[in-house]
Protein backbone atom coordinates (compact mmCIF):
# COMPACT_ATOMS: atom_id res chain seq x y z
CA UNK A 1 0.00 0.00 0.00
CA UNK A 2 2.91 2.35 0.69
CA UNK A 3 4.15 1.72 -2.86
CA UNK A 4 0.67 2.38 -4.31
CA UNK A 5 0.39 5.68 -2.42
CA UNK A 6 3.94 6.80 -3.33
CA UNK A 7 3.37 5.95 -6.98
CA UNK A 8 0.05 7.80 -6.80
CA UNK A 9 1.80 10.92 -5.51
CA UNK A 10 4.21 10.70 -8.46
CA UNK A 11 1.14 10.66 -10.73
CA UNK A 12 -0.29 13.64 -8.82
CA UNK A 13 2.66 15.89 -9.67
CA UNK A 14 2.89 14.50 -13.20
CA UNK A 15 -0.78 15.33 -13.80
CA UNK A 16 -0.29 18.80 -12.35
CA UNK A 17 2.25 19.31 -15.13
CA UNK A 18 0.48 18.01 -18.23
CA UNK A 19 -3.15 18.63 -17.22
CA UNK A 20 -2.25 22.18 -16.29
CA UNK A 21 -0.79 22.52 -19.78
CA UNK A 22 -3.89 20.94 -21.33
CA UNK A 23 -6.12 23.69 -19.93
CA UNK A 24 -4.35 26.40 -22.00
CA UNK A 25 -2.62 24.38 -24.76
CA UNK A 26 -5.08 25.14 -27.57
CA UNK A 27 -5.16 28.86 -26.84
CA UNK A 28 -1.33 28.96 -26.69
CA UNK A 29 -0.92 27.25 -30.07
CA UNK A 30 -3.41 29.67 -31.60
CA UNK A 31 -1.49 32.60 -30.12
CA UNK A 32 1.74 31.25 -31.67
CA UNK A 33 0.12 31.27 -35.12
CA UNK A 34 -1.26 27.75 -35.55
CA UNK A 35 -4.59 27.50 -37.37
CA UNK A 36 -7.61 25.69 -35.90
CA UNK A 37 -7.08 22.89 -38.42
CA UNK A 38 -3.45 22.52 -37.37
CA UNK A 39 -4.36 22.43 -33.68
CA UNK A 40 -6.98 19.76 -34.33
CA UNK A 41 -4.59 17.71 -36.46
CA UNK A 42 -1.69 17.89 -33.99
CA UNK A 43 -3.97 17.07 -31.03
CA UNK A 44 -5.41 14.08 -32.87
CA UNK A 45 -2.00 12.95 -34.14
CA UNK A 46 -0.52 13.23 -30.66
CA UNK A 47 -3.28 11.09 -29.17
CA UNK A 48 -3.03 8.54 -31.99
CA UNK A 49 0.75 8.21 -31.61
CA UNK A 50 0.51 8.25 -27.82
CA UNK A 51 -1.98 5.37 -27.75
CA UNK A 52 -0.94 3.26 -30.75
CA UNK A 53 2.71 3.11 -29.70
CA UNK A 54 1.75 1.72 -26.29
CA UNK A 55 1.34 -1.73 -27.83
CA UNK A 56 4.93 -1.57 -29.14
CA UNK A 57 6.38 -0.39 -25.83
CA UNK A 58 4.26 -2.92 -23.94
CA UNK A 59 5.85 -5.72 -25.98
CA UNK A 60 9.32 -4.27 -25.37
CA UNK A 61 8.65 -4.02 -21.63
CA UNK A 62 7.48 -7.64 -21.40
CA UNK A 63 10.46 -8.85 -23.40
CA UNK A 64 13.11 -6.92 -21.44
CA UNK A 65 11.40 -6.81 -18.01
CA UNK A 66 12.97 -3.34 -17.63
CA UNK A 67 9.95 -1.92 -15.83
CA UNK A 68 11.67 0.93 -14.01
CA UNK A 69 13.92 2.15 -16.89
CA UNK A 70 10.93 2.29 -19.26
CA UNK A 71 8.81 4.10 -16.67
CA UNK A 72 11.53 6.65 -15.84
CA UNK A 73 12.41 7.35 -19.50
CA UNK A 74 8.75 7.95 -20.32
CA UNK A 75 8.22 10.25 -17.35
CA UNK A 76 11.29 12.33 -18.23
CA UNK A 77 10.04 12.96 -21.78
CA UNK A 78 6.50 13.57 -20.52
CA UNK A 79 7.20 16.18 -17.85
CA UNK A 80 10.15 17.98 -19.49
CA UNK A 81 8.40 18.60 -22.83
CA UNK A 82 5.71 20.69 -21.10
CA UNK A 83 7.84 23.46 -19.48
CA UNK A 84 9.97 23.49 -22.64
CA UNK A 85 6.95 25.12 -24.32
CA UNK A 86 7.94 28.30 -22.48
CA UNK A 87 11.14 28.44 -24.57
CA UNK A 88 9.56 28.60 -28.04
CA UNK A 89 9.44 32.03 -29.66
CA UNK A 90 6.37 34.15 -30.34
CA UNK A 91 5.90 32.44 -33.70
CA UNK A 92 7.25 29.06 -32.69
CA UNK A 93 4.13 26.99 -33.27
CA UNK A 94 6.08 24.33 -35.17
CA UNK A 95 8.44 23.79 -32.24
CA UNK A 96 5.47 23.77 -29.84
CA UNK A 97 3.70 21.10 -31.94
CA UNK A 98 6.87 18.98 -31.95
CA UNK A 99 7.11 19.23 -28.15
CA UNK A 100 3.49 18.13 -27.78
CA UNK A 101 4.20 15.05 -29.94
CA UNK A 102 7.28 14.30 -27.76
CA UNK A 103 5.14 14.61 -24.63
CA UNK A 104 2.62 12.08 -25.99
CA UNK A 105 5.48 9.74 -26.95
CA UNK A 106 6.71 9.94 -23.36
CA UNK A 107 3.30 8.80 -22.17
CA UNK A 108 3.38 5.95 -24.69
CA UNK A 109 6.72 4.73 -23.33
CA UNK A 110 5.77 4.89 -19.66
CA UNK A 111 2.13 3.78 -19.57
CA UNK A 112 2.39 -0.01 -20.14
CA UNK A 113 5.35 -0.29 -17.77
CA UNK A 114 3.75 2.00 -15.17
CA UNK A 115 0.40 0.19 -15.19
CA UNK A 116 2.17 -3.18 -15.00
CA UNK A 117 4.23 -2.10 -11.99
CA UNK A 118 1.03 -0.89 -10.35
CA UNK A 119 -0.74 -4.17 -11.12
CA UNK A 120 1.88 -6.16 -9.18
CA UNK A 121 1.03 -4.31 -5.97
CA UNK A 122 -2.67 -3.98 -6.82
CA UNK A 123 -3.07 -7.74 -7.16
CA UNK A 124 -2.26 -8.03 -3.46
CA UNK A 125 -4.36 -5.10 -2.19
CA UNK A 126 -7.45 -5.33 -4.42
CA UNK A 127 -7.16 -4.16 -8.01
CA UNK A 128 -10.22 -1.91 -8.00
CA UNK A 129 -9.29 -0.21 -4.75
CA UNK A 130 -5.62 0.19 -5.74
CA UNK A 131 -6.24 1.72 -9.16
CA UNK A 132 -8.99 3.83 -7.59
CA UNK A 133 -6.57 5.26 -4.99
CA UNK A 134 -4.05 6.02 -7.70
CA UNK A 135 -6.69 7.74 -9.81
CA UNK A 136 -7.80 9.88 -6.84
CA UNK A 137 -4.24 11.14 -6.37
CA UNK A 138 -3.87 11.47 -10.14
CA UNK A 139 -6.96 13.65 -10.40
CA UNK A 140 -6.02 15.80 -7.42
CA UNK A 141 -3.03 16.73 -9.58
CA UNK A 142 -5.32 17.24 -12.58
CA UNK A 143 -7.35 19.63 -10.38
CA UNK A 144 -4.36 21.50 -8.94
CA UNK A 145 -2.60 22.02 -12.30
CA UNK A 146 -5.30 24.23 -13.88
CA UNK A 147 -5.84 26.00 -10.53
CA UNK A 148 -2.09 26.76 -10.36
CA UNK A 149 -2.21 28.33 -13.83
CA UNK A 150 -5.36 30.26 -12.89
CA UNK A 151 -3.40 31.79 -9.99
CA UNK A 152 -0.39 32.57 -12.21
CA UNK A 153 -2.65 34.39 -14.66
CA UNK A 154 -4.33 36.20 -11.79
CA UNK A 155 -1.02 37.43 -10.33
CA UNK A 156 0.91 38.14 -13.54
CA UNK A 157 -0.95 41.10 -14.99
CA UNK A 158 2.01 42.80 -16.71
CA UNK A 159 3.41 41.81 -20.08
CA UNK A 160 1.82 40.50 -23.25
CA UNK A 161 -0.52 37.49 -23.40
CA UNK A 162 2.37 35.47 -24.88
CA UNK A 163 4.59 36.26 -21.87
CA UNK A 164 1.81 35.35 -19.43
CA UNK A 165 1.30 31.99 -21.15
CA UNK A 166 5.07 31.40 -21.25
CA UNK A 167 5.24 32.09 -17.51
CA UNK A 168 2.49 29.49 -16.95
CA UNK A 169 4.47 26.79 -18.78
CA UNK A 170 7.68 27.80 -16.97
CA UNK A 171 5.96 27.42 -13.58
CA UNK A 172 4.97 23.86 -14.56
CA UNK A 173 8.68 22.96 -14.44
CA UNK A 174 8.31 22.86 -10.63
CA UNK A 175 5.79 19.98 -10.40
CA UNK A 176 7.68 18.35 -13.30
CA UNK A 177 10.93 18.32 -11.33
CA UNK A 178 9.13 17.05 -8.21
CA UNK A 179 7.70 14.20 -10.33
CA UNK A 180 11.17 12.97 -11.35
CA UNK A 181 12.59 13.30 -7.83
CA UNK A 182 9.72 11.35 -6.24
CA UNK A 183 9.89 8.72 -8.98
CA UNK A 184 13.57 8.10 -8.23
CA UNK A 185 12.81 7.96 -4.49
CA UNK A 186 10.07 5.38 -5.13
CA UNK A 187 12.44 3.29 -7.28
CA UNK A 188 15.10 3.41 -4.55
CA UNK A 189 12.57 2.35 -1.91
CA UNK A 190 11.00 -0.39 -4.08
CA UNK A 191 13.59 -1.53 -6.66
CA UNK A 192 11.77 -4.80 -7.53
CA UNK A 193 8.00 -4.20 -7.51
CA UNK A 194 7.49 -7.39 -9.56
CA UNK A 195 8.19 -9.31 -6.33
CA UNK A 196 4.88 -8.08 -4.87
CA UNK A 197 2.96 -10.60 -6.97
CA UNK A 198 4.02 -14.26 -6.81
CA UNK A 199 5.12 -15.60 -10.19
CA UNK A 200 3.31 -18.66 -11.56
CA UNK A 201 5.24 -21.93 -11.39
CA UNK A 202 4.98 -22.27 -15.16
CA UNK A 203 5.39 -19.57 -17.79
CA UNK A 204 1.99 -18.49 -19.10
CA UNK A 205 2.25 -16.91 -22.59
CA UNK A 206 -0.10 -14.14 -23.60
CA UNK A 207 -3.10 -15.26 -25.63
CA UNK A 208 -6.00 -13.26 -26.98
CA UNK A 209 -8.63 -15.17 -25.06
CA UNK A 210 -12.32 -14.71 -25.83
CA UNK A 211 -12.94 -12.84 -22.56
CA UNK A 212 -10.18 -10.33 -23.38
CA UNK A 213 -11.37 -9.83 -26.98
CA UNK A 214 -14.94 -9.17 -25.78
CA UNK A 215 -13.63 -6.77 -23.14
CA UNK A 216 -11.49 -4.86 -25.68
CA UNK A 217 -14.53 -4.59 -27.97
CA UNK A 218 -16.58 -3.23 -25.06
CA UNK A 219 -14.07 -0.60 -23.96
CA UNK A 220 -13.58 0.44 -27.61
CA UNK A 221 -17.32 1.13 -27.96
CA UNK A 222 -17.27 3.07 -24.69
CA UNK A 223 -14.28 5.15 -25.86
CA UNK A 224 -15.87 5.71 -29.29
CA UNK A 225 -18.99 7.20 -27.74
CA UNK A 226 -17.29 9.18 -24.96
CA UNK A 227 -17.16 12.78 -26.26
CA UNK A 228 -13.86 14.56 -25.72
CA UNK A 229 -13.83 17.46 -23.26
CA UNK A 230 -12.49 19.88 -25.88
CA UNK A 231 -15.76 19.56 -27.83
CA UNK A 232 -17.78 20.00 -24.63
CA UNK A 233 -15.99 23.19 -23.62
CA UNK A 234 -16.18 24.58 -27.18
CA UNK A 235 -19.96 24.04 -27.17
CA UNK A 236 -20.42 25.53 -23.70
CA UNK A 237 -18.29 28.57 -24.58
CA UNK A 238 -20.05 29.27 -27.88
CA UNK A 239 -23.59 28.59 -26.67
CA UNK A 240 -23.47 30.43 -23.38
CA UNK A 241 -21.53 33.38 -24.69
CA UNK A 242 -24.31 33.94 -27.22
CA UNK A 243 -26.96 33.55 -24.52
CA UNK A 244 -25.11 35.67 -21.99
CA UNK A 245 -26.78 39.00 -22.70
CA UNK A 246 -28.59 39.86 -19.51
CA UNK A 247 -27.57 36.58 -17.82
CA UNK A 248 -24.60 37.22 -15.59
CA UNK A 249 -24.37 33.60 -14.44
CA UNK A 250 -23.77 32.35 -17.96
CA UNK A 251 -21.09 34.86 -18.83
CA UNK A 252 -19.28 34.14 -15.55
CA UNK A 253 -19.40 30.42 -16.33
CA UNK A 254 -17.51 30.71 -19.59
CA UNK A 255 -15.09 33.62 -19.33
CA UNK A 256 -11.44 32.73 -20.01
CA UNK A 257 -10.47 32.96 -16.34
CA UNK A 258 -13.00 30.42 -15.10
CA UNK A 259 -12.70 27.79 -17.87
CA UNK A 260 -9.71 26.08 -16.16
CA UNK A 261 -11.79 25.89 -12.95
CA UNK A 262 -14.65 24.17 -14.81
CA UNK A 263 -12.22 21.49 -15.97
CA UNK A 264 -10.76 21.26 -12.47
CA UNK A 265 -14.25 20.56 -11.10
CA UNK A 266 -14.71 17.71 -13.58
CA UNK A 267 -11.39 16.25 -12.39
CA UNK A 268 -12.59 16.31 -8.76
CA UNK A 269 -15.71 14.33 -9.72
CA UNK A 270 -13.42 11.98 -11.65
CA UNK A 271 -11.35 11.36 -8.49
CA UNK A 272 -14.35 10.57 -6.26
CA UNK A 273 -15.90 8.30 -8.91
CA UNK A 274 -12.64 6.42 -9.44
CA UNK A 275 -12.31 5.56 -5.76
CA UNK A 276 -15.99 4.67 -5.29
CA UNK A 277 -16.23 2.45 -8.36
CA UNK A 278 -12.81 0.97 -7.64
CA UNK A 279 -13.98 -0.34 -4.27
CA UNK A 280 -17.24 -1.48 -5.90
CA UNK A 281 -15.33 -3.43 -8.55
CA UNK A 282 -13.52 -5.48 -5.89
CA UNK A 283 -16.91 -6.44 -4.40
CA UNK A 284 -19.20 -6.68 -7.43
CA UNK A 285 -16.83 -7.25 -10.35
CA UNK A 286 -18.04 -6.25 -13.81
CA UNK A 287 -21.38 -5.00 -12.46
CA UNK A 288 -19.55 -1.92 -11.21
CA UNK A 289 -18.51 -1.23 -14.80
CA UNK A 290 -22.10 -1.64 -15.99
CA UNK A 291 -23.42 0.78 -13.36
CA UNK A 292 -20.79 3.42 -14.06
CA UNK A 293 -21.59 3.26 -17.80
CA UNK A 294 -25.34 3.61 -17.20
CA UNK A 295 -24.76 6.62 -14.93
CA UNK A 296 -22.32 8.47 -17.21
CA UNK A 297 -23.84 7.70 -20.66
CA UNK A 298 -26.52 10.49 -20.55
CA UNK A 299 -23.95 13.27 -19.98
CA UNK A 300 -24.25 14.42 -23.62
CA UNK A 301 -27.99 15.11 -23.16
CA UNK A 302 -27.33 17.47 -20.24
CA UNK A 303 -24.38 19.24 -21.91
CA UNK A 304 -25.59 19.56 -25.50
CA UNK A 305 -29.41 19.45 -25.34
CA UNK A 306 -30.11 21.47 -22.19
CA UNK A 307 -29.83 25.25 -22.15
CA UNK A 308 -29.27 26.07 -18.52
CA UNK A 309 -26.12 26.32 -16.44
CA UNK A 310 -27.23 23.76 -13.77
CA UNK A 311 -27.92 21.16 -16.49
CA UNK A 312 -24.50 21.75 -18.05
CA UNK A 313 -22.81 21.35 -14.66
CA UNK A 314 -24.69 18.07 -14.11
CA UNK A 315 -23.58 16.90 -17.56
CA UNK A 316 -19.93 17.75 -16.87
CA UNK A 317 -20.18 15.94 -13.51
CA UNK A 318 -21.55 12.81 -15.25
CA UNK A 319 -18.70 13.11 -17.77
CA UNK A 320 -16.32 13.11 -14.78
CA UNK A 321 -17.94 9.91 -13.48
CA UNK A 322 -17.24 8.21 -16.81
CA UNK A 323 -13.63 9.40 -16.81
CA UNK A 324 -13.09 8.19 -13.24
CA UNK A 325 -14.52 4.76 -13.99
CA UNK A 326 -12.44 4.28 -17.13
CA UNK A 327 -9.22 5.22 -15.33
CA UNK A 328 -9.75 2.81 -12.41
CA UNK A 329 -12.08 -0.09 -13.26
CA UNK A 330 -10.99 -0.51 -16.88
CA UNK A 331 -7.34 -0.93 -15.85
CA UNK A 332 -8.27 -3.13 -12.90
CA UNK A 333 -10.10 -5.54 -15.20
CA UNK A 334 -6.99 -6.00 -17.38
CA UNK A 335 -5.02 -7.09 -14.30
CA UNK A 336 -7.61 -9.80 -13.69
CA UNK A 337 -7.47 -11.13 -17.28
CA UNK A 338 -3.80 -11.06 -18.29
CA UNK A 339 -1.02 -13.21 -16.72
CA UNK A 340 1.80 -11.45 -14.90
CA UNK A 341 4.49 -12.42 -17.43
CA UNK A 342 2.77 -10.63 -20.34
CA UNK A 343 0.74 -7.94 -18.59
CA UNK A 344 2.56 -5.01 -20.20
CA UNK A 345 1.54 -6.41 -23.60
CA UNK A 346 -2.04 -6.69 -22.36
CA UNK A 347 -2.00 -3.08 -21.18
CA UNK A 348 -0.44 -2.02 -24.48
CA UNK A 349 -3.25 -3.69 -26.47
CA UNK A 350 -5.85 -2.19 -24.12
CA UNK A 351 -4.43 1.34 -24.42
CA UNK A 352 -3.94 1.06 -28.19
CA UNK A 353 -7.53 -0.09 -28.83
CA UNK A 354 -8.93 2.50 -26.42
CA UNK A 355 -6.94 5.34 -28.00
CA UNK A 356 -7.77 4.40 -31.59
CA UNK A 357 -11.49 4.19 -30.76
CA UNK A 358 -11.30 7.51 -28.86
CA UNK A 359 -9.60 9.17 -31.84
CA UNK A 360 -12.15 7.87 -34.38
CA UNK A 361 -15.07 8.66 -32.08
CA UNK A 362 -13.85 12.20 -31.41
CA UNK A 363 -13.46 12.76 -35.15
CA UNK A 364 -16.99 11.49 -35.87
CA UNK A 365 -18.52 13.45 -32.98
CA UNK A 366 -16.91 16.62 -34.28
CA UNK A 367 -18.34 16.01 -37.75
CA UNK A 368 -21.81 15.20 -36.34
CA UNK A 369 -21.70 18.32 -34.15
CA UNK A 370 -21.63 20.46 -37.30
CA UNK A 371 -24.37 18.40 -38.99
CA UNK A 372 -26.80 17.45 -36.21
CA UNK A 373 -26.32 17.75 -32.46
CA UNK A 374 -29.22 15.35 -31.69
CA UNK A 375 -27.57 12.74 -33.95
CA UNK A 376 -24.27 13.23 -32.10
CA UNK A 377 -26.00 12.76 -28.73
CA UNK A 378 -27.75 9.62 -29.99
CA UNK A 379 -24.55 8.03 -31.35
CA UNK A 380 -22.67 8.90 -28.15
CA UNK A 381 -25.22 7.28 -25.85
CA UNK A 382 -25.84 4.28 -28.13
CA UNK A 383 -22.11 3.44 -28.39
CA UNK A 384 -21.55 3.65 -24.63
CA UNK A 385 -24.61 1.57 -23.74
CA UNK A 386 -23.75 -1.00 -26.47
CA UNK A 387 -20.57 -1.73 -24.48
CA UNK A 388 -22.59 -3.19 -21.57
CA UNK A 389 -23.57 -6.52 -23.24
CA UNK A 390 -19.91 -7.03 -24.20
CA UNK A 391 -18.77 -6.41 -20.59
CA UNK A 392 -21.28 -8.97 -19.37
CA UNK A 393 -20.31 -11.48 -22.08
CA UNK A 394 -16.65 -11.07 -21.13
CA UNK A 395 -17.42 -11.71 -17.46
CA UNK A 396 -19.48 -14.79 -18.35
CA UNK A 397 -16.69 -16.12 -20.57
CA UNK A 398 -14.20 -15.70 -17.72
CA UNK A 399 -16.41 -17.68 -15.33
CA UNK A 400 -16.68 -20.52 -17.86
Amino acid sequence: MMFIILFGIVSLFSDMTHEGASSIRGAYLSLLGASAGTIGFISGLGELIGYSMRYVFGKITDRTKQYWPMTIAGYILDVLAVPALALVGEHGWLAACALLIIQRMGKAIKKPAKDTIMSFAASQEGVGKSFGIQEVLDQIGAFLGPVLLYLVMLLKTDGSTFRIYSACFAVLAIPGAVTIILLLVTKHRFPNPEHFEPSPKEFVPFKMKREFILYIAGISLFAFGFIDYSLIIMHVTNTYTSLASGLAETSSLVNSGTLPLLYAGAMLVDAVAALGFGFLYDKKGVRALVWSTVISAPFAVFVFAARSVPMVLIGIALWGVGMGAQESILKAAVTSMVPKSSRATGYGIFECAFGAAWFLGSWLMGVLYDISIPAMIGVSMAAQLAAIPLYLASAKSRQN
